[in-house]
């Protein structure tokens, strides 16, 4: 890694204001953007949640959870300004032989459209293996069509899943509609 002086190791609960900073900081300038949170979330035992650190500054984050054969990345997030020094990359490495412990035979992710990110997982040995879309209404998208309980308007913003054969037609009505790609890596 090219930056002196940071540190790799489990994340404490004593972390917490400060990963919530770099997640939030990395996600802005993504297709997550929306995706803030005011706390941190547990992880679902077995997991591994890793952070890299200078200064008590967390710099970079990696959430792992398990099950069975298969981890997830929950979040991997590198803080802006300490992108393309290799610390996603040093975080997964550390992961890695955490999971062979676990007997994991595969790790996966799942992201949108963002070059960046989807350039990072190819990198790293994740192929994109399933496809599907993430739309997303917002306030001034056309509401015919979405329906709430009786007494409530009509969404005023909603998320929901689709199919890559609707993506021309959705694209046409949604701004925001992203292809989400689950990226696998098979270890050995």
């Amino acid at each position: 890694m090219s930056i002196p002086e940071v540190t790799l190791r489990t994340y404490t609960t004593e972390d917490e204001p400060s990963w919530l900073r770099c997640r939030a900081l990395a996600f802005l300038g993504t297709q997550y953007y929306d995706d803030v949170r005011p706390s941190r979330q547990d992880l679902v035992e077995p997991a591994i949640a890793l952070v890299a650190v200078r200064a008590g500054e967390v710099l970079g984050i990696l959430d792992v959870e398990i099950e069975g054969e298969l981890a997830t990345i929950d979040t991997v997030a590198v803080h802006p300004d300490h992108h393309g020094r290799g610390i996603a990359t040093a975080l997964l490495a550390r992961a890695l032989g955490h999971l062979e412990a676990h007997q994991v035979t595969a790790i996966d992710a799942w992201t949108r459209e963002d070059v960046a990110s989807n350039r990072w997982y190819a990198t790293q040995g994740f192929t994109a293996e399933q496809h599907y879309l993430h739309v997303h209404k917002e306030h001034d998208d056309d509401s015919a069509g979405f329906t709430s309980p009786a007494g409530l308007s009509a969404p005023v913003r909603a998320f929901a899943h689709a199919n890559l054969d609707q993506e021309a037609e959705l694209r046409r009505r949604y701004r925001r509609v992203y292809v989400c790609r689950r990226y696998v890596r098979r270890l050995a």
